[in-house]
């Protein structure tokens, strides 16, 4: 699919570097997909990625986290994690602690039924996501993983230097 993009703009603007759309069209399209086969497991248990990002971010952390730092650690605002936090914890997978000195500061934290179920979830999630890299052969995948972590600190340098300004 990239690759007839490319060759169209190439026909309609042929002096166009499109190396930029190599690169980032392609990892937009491998998001894409990633996003809808990466959820297959979660969905058949009831959840979002969102959702499960929460649970596994309170369990990877293994302590009480504010709303806003769960925001950070799941790069989403504020807004969509009050939202994701409700409904999970309607379902018994999170509670909520006020702080005792700033009553609008909550402290969240995992259920005994939400830490079981994100230890249960785990191994079968990581299980189908490196069922789908299995085309790929190790040292592709540590070169991948190379590559894209170099990318996702240029951008991040880049963003941290925006919100700086």
């Amino acid at each position: 699919m990239v690759a007839r993009v490319l060759g169209q703009w190439r026909q309609v603007l042929p002096d166009l570097d499109t190396e930029p759309i190599a690169v980032i069209g392609r990892l937009t399209r491998c998001a894409a997909l990633l996003r809808q086969a990466s959820d297959a497991p979660l969905v058949r248990e009831g959840f979002s990625r969102p959702e499960f990002d929460i649970l596994s971010a309170l369990r990877r952390e293994d302590q009480e986290l504010t709303p806003g730092r769960l925001a950070r650690e799941t790069y989403a605002s504020g807004t969509a994690v009050t939202k994701r936090v409700r409904t999970l914890e309607e379902r018994g997978l999170i509670e909520r602690r006020p702080d005792a000195r700033d009553r609008r500061v909550a402290h969240l934290s995992l259920t005994a039924h939400g830490r079981e179920l994100v230890d249960r979830i785990m191994p079968e999630q990581v299980a189908y996501e490196r069922s789908l890299l299995a085309g790929l052969g190790e040292e592709q995948r540590d070169g991948l993983a190379r590559m894209l972590g170099e990318l996702l600190w240029l951008l991040e340098s880049r963003e941290e230097a925006g919100a700086r300004r």
